[in-house]
């Protein structure tokens, strides 16, 4: 109990500096503080990590493994908390039916093949269409994820036109080496052309625990928080 009460502190300080620099980088951009949603990712940490954090108020939870994020998921909905889980990893065709089955909001989806696995899995299982995000790539390079040059349009197209999901809008990482404002910038031209002809697709993943603020500088509805929030501790594994 008293590790419990300790690990529940040290989230509940993380969480409020956490908090602050996006309310800081809102007030910045001239943005209302309510249009970025924390999305907590708990990725190698435990369930009870997120159960804490939903006791604090976080609301969006991000995982990037299925093996991990579908068991994680069982033991929160077994608790009775409700969050909206975020699906932000490299996904594998093969496991497209299992994370239907819990995610809200799929983030990678990076190409056609991936697409049309995922619509079969959501009409196969779900009541309602999966969320999803074209994860672009910014760097040019395939093998970090993300859809690369006209692929984006293609696949974005596809999701747009499926059944079973529904078109979000898009998620990037910044690269590596790279100024994020810059790469976030032409995120942001990327999402004002895909608005154009997909109105509703208004999400916009990006910034994490060492950029949030150049995220938010370029239209980010969405940050990823990772160590900023749970902090440098030993992982599941």
């Amino acid at each position: 109990m008293a590790d419990d009460e300790g690990r529940r502190a040290e989230l509940a300080a993380n969480l409020q500096q956490v908090r602050e620099r996006i309310a800081r980088a809102c007030a910045a951009a001239d943005r209302p503080v309510g249009s970025v949603t924390l999305t907590a990712v708990t990725k190698t940490y435990p369930a009870s990590d997120v159960l804490l954090l939903a006791g604090l108020g976080v609301t969006d939870v991000g995982e990037n493994r299925d093996q991990d994020a579908s068991g994680k998921a069982a033991l929160v909905r077994a608790a009775g908390v409700r969050l909206r889980w975020h699906f932000i990893g490299q996904l594998q065709r093969n496991k497209a039916k299992s994370v239907a089955a819990y995610a809200d909001v799929v983030e990678s989806v990076d190409s056609l093949r991936l697409a049309a696995a995922l619509d079969r899995a959501a009409l196969s299982i779900r009541d309602e269409p999966l969320d999803v995000l074209i994860q672009v790539s910014l760097d040019g390079d395939p093998s970090r994820g993300g859809a690369v040059g006209d692929d984006l349009w293609r696949v974005s197209d596809a999701v747009a036109s499926s059944d079973g999901l529904r078109l979000r809008g898009l998620m990037a990482v910044a690269p590596l080496g790279e100024d994020p404002d810059t790469a976030f910038a032409r995120l942001s031209a990327l999402a004002g052309r895909l608005v154009v002809d997909h109105p509703g697709a208004t999400m916009l993943s990006a910034g994490m625990s060492g950029d949030l603020e150049a995220a938010v500088r370029h239209g980010a509805t969405h940050v990823r928080i990772g160590t900023s929030l749970l902090g440098m501790r030993n992982s599941l594994r």
